[in-house]
């Protein structure tokens, strides 16, 4: 962002007077100004987000500001998610980017029910994922990749983030917006069966049932893994687990969440406990899981085969057996 654009979106009282029809310059200054009102309209943009999800870090901030949105949406106009609108859904105006800088959910595929996910949402959860410069990131169901390339900001040069879409025509459009980030790498690969090298977050943008052995094995020692726990109908808690030094992880419930399905990751049987234990007790419940071989008991929320979304409280120490 030049350095005038900056001066001027310093204050509020600098930029609110200022009107594209009251200045009458040549074409390439039009165009200029054009530009600069964009940066300062994506400033705007990434402080309510930030003010949205109460997230303080400046480098979420400068991500948000520095990624341009409309590149991942297609031409527009552009399809909003609407409640307001009978069909649920409203069309922009226009094509001017400025539609979209703000916390609405864009259709990606209307049939399916894929939007570009909620800003806000996401800038909390990229916010409590506490991502640092150098770190790596593996995004599982990345879509049309935005926020894999708000997150390759955060990891910066010396990090990486792995982008992986199942979808051909969202892959093709990540791949291609996504080459601006010599840190992203974008792959056409099914998630759910995906291997690769060990990650310091697993992010995960669709619905699951469960937490999958291969993803809690892909993170590295303190590593995160973020995921969406849902039932069939997509309701369900926004799970952010840091593993231990002795592979279990401590829980954080981020909020509920609605989420499509994980495609490949969901069985009727994994989906019908999923939904009896959401109906016996709330998620915030959950403290930890555990991954060491036990029988089921009062303690366990969740008991799987090689996981347990369990009610004890990690120890200081670091385990919860």
């Amino acid at each position: 962002m030049r350095a005038p654009v900056l001066a001027l979106a310093a204050s509020w009282r600098n930029i609110l007077p200022l009107r594209p029809k009251a200045v009458t310059v040549r074409e390439a200054e039009v165009l200029e100004f054009r530009t600069d009102m964009l940066e300062i309209t994506r400033l705007f943009y990434a402080e309510e987000l930030m003010a949205l999800a109460g997230a303080k870090n400046p480098a979420l901030l400068s991500a948000f500001a520095r990624v341009p949105r409309e590149l991942f949406l297609g031409p527009g106009p552009w399809r909003v998610i609407s409640e307001q609108a009978p069909s649920g859904l409203r069309t922009t105006d226009d094509d001017d980017p400025r539609h979209i800088y703000h916390n609405l959910l864009v259709a990606l595929d209307e049939t399916r029910g894929v939007n570009n996910g909620l800003p806000s949402l996401w800038a909390l959860l990229i916010d409590r994922l506490a991502l640092s410069p150098g770190e790596t990131v593996l995004h599982l169901g990345c879509g049309s990749g935005y926020y894999s390339a708000i997150m390759a900001e955060m990891v910066g040069d010396s990090g990486k983030v792995t982008a992986v879409e199942i979808d051909g025509d969202l892959f093709r459009r990540a791949q291609a917006v996504l080459k601006r980030w010599r840190q992203a790498e974008p792959i056409h690969a099914d998630g759910s069966a995906f291997r690769g090298e060990k990650y310091d977050a697993v992010v995960v943008s669709a619905g699951v049932a469960y937490p999958p052995r291969a993803w809690l094995d892909s993170l590295k020692p303190r590593g995160r893994l973020l995921f969406p726990l849902t039932a069939d109908e997509g309701r369900g808690a926004m799970v952010l687990a840091r593993r231990r030094d002795d592979g279990d992880c401590d829980i954080d419930i981020l909020g509920a969440v609605r989420f499509i399905g994980f495609s490949g990751l969901r069985d009727a049987e994994a989906n019908d406990r999923l939904a009896r234990a959401f109906a016996r007790a709330p998620a915030s419940d959950i403290k930890s899981l555990r991954r060491d071989a036990h029988a089921e008991d009062t303690s366990c929320w969740l008991h799987g085969e090689d996981f347990c979304l369990s009610r004890r409280e990690p120890t200081p120490g670091g385990s919860t057996r």
